[in-house]
């Protein structure tokens, strides 16, 4: 199992299809929200995945400072296969994701809009609410951010 950081030109045709293949699965069907998932920022963002076998196991995107606000670098997109949740995949690559925007793209700031019902899991990384609970596409979501001293 190896974990990868590679920004969209450096995705293979077949790993980039099977990253959006699960981003369809998961946000779309299994959350029963149809949305436009390709929203045009891939393009922009940094994609960390844990790949076994070809098989994307976890999926995060990177979003550099400037392309969701202007004053903060963002996570989204994040996602766990079903078939690997409940070993701690969702902590190490919200770790790796982290540990990649300080030291590599050296942000201080981190602002996403999260599932209502994650408040806690990024709570443990030091995210804090900075809006109430809202409705996108029919989900309730709630703005957080992260400022890393």
């Amino acid at each position: 199992m190896s974990w990868h950081v590679k920004k969209f030109d450096e995705l293979s045709n077949r790993t980039l299809y099977e990253i959006m293949k699960e981003r369809v699965s998961v946000f779309v069907v299994e959350q029963q929200c149809a949305y436009p998932e390709i929203d045009g920022k891939d393009y922009l963002c940094y994609h960390l995945f844990k790949e076994e076998n070809g098989e994307i196991m976890a999926y995060l995107r990177i979003i550099p400072l400037g392309v969701s606000y202007e004053d903060a670098a963002s996570i989204g997109r994040v996602f766990v296969k079903k078939e690997h949740r409940g070993q701690q995949l969702a902590q190490t690559l919200l770790e790796k994701g982290l540990e990649f925007l300080e030291d590599k793209l050296k942000e201080k700031r981190i602002r996403i809009q999260a599932q209502e019902y994650l408040k806690e899991f990024y709570g443990s990384f030091g995210f804090k609410a900075i809006s109430e609970v809202y409705l996108e596409d029919n989900i309730p979501h709630i703005d957080m951010e992260l400022i890393i001293d």
